[in-house]
Parts: C-alpha cells; structure tokens; sequence
C-alpha cells in the first residue's frame, strides 16, 4: 500500500509563494512508475485538478486557473513530489492534495488516480 504525505502548506499573503511536497512510501521501487497529481479543495467546492505529471518527469499538465503560477516536479529518487506556488491568489485558498495513479500516464479526474494523500491547507490573504 502506497501512502503520500503533504507538507509545506500554510497561511500566505497575496503575491506571495509557497512550496508543497509530496513524500510517498510504501510503493518500493514503483514510485518512479507513477504519475502524480496534485489537487484541491475549496470549502464547499468539489475536489478539482491543479496539475500533474507523468512518470518520466516529461510531460505535465495544468489547469488553466493555475498556469505560468504554479509548477509540478518529481524526484524519484527521493520518491517525492513538489508543487511551486508563485503569485498566490486568495482564490488559491484550498486543501490541497497529492495522489498518485498507477498506469504513469497524467490524469486530471478524481478517478484517474490510485493513491490519496491526507491534503495540506494553503490559506492565501487578500
């Protein structure tokens, strides 16, 4: 059983950056297989996608919310994944969430994806 852990959220002026990690375990040496998302989850929203990316590291995909803003990375080797945030916006405001899927090819649907982390608050003030 894979589990993913979120760290780095927290509470952020507008303007301002923040970097989220995505640590994961239990998955041996097939974390590099996966791909990996991040998501979020305003209150009383749905869970939306945020961006991901497959298991090579080459290829990525973004919401459009969040583009030129906000990147994704991996490295396998620490079988972690990073989300840079950049320009925070209050409507960033949101739990974010990390989660992998199997098949190593990027997904941008809740049900794309195998593996949930707990999520990790990120509160960005006007």
């Amino acid at each position: 059983q894979v589990q993913l852990v979120e760290s780095g959220g927290g509470l952020v002026q507008a303007g301002g950056s923040l970097r989220l990690s995505c640590a994961a375990s239990g998955a041996g040496g097939t974390f590099s297989t996966y791909a990996m998302g991040w998501f979020r989850q305003a209150p009383g929203k749905e869970r939306e996608f945020v961006l991901a990316i497959n298991w090579r590291g080459d290829s990525t995909y973004y919401a459009d919310s969040v583009k030129g803003r906000l990147t994704i990375s991996r490295d396998n080797a620490k079988k972690t994944v990073y989300l840079q945030m950049n320009s925070l916006k209050p409507e960033d405001t949101a739990v974010y969430y990390c989660a992998a899927r199997r098949s190593g090819i990027v997904g941008t649907s809740v049900n794309d994806y195998d593996y949930w982390g707990q999520g990790t608050q990120v509160t960005v003030s006007s």
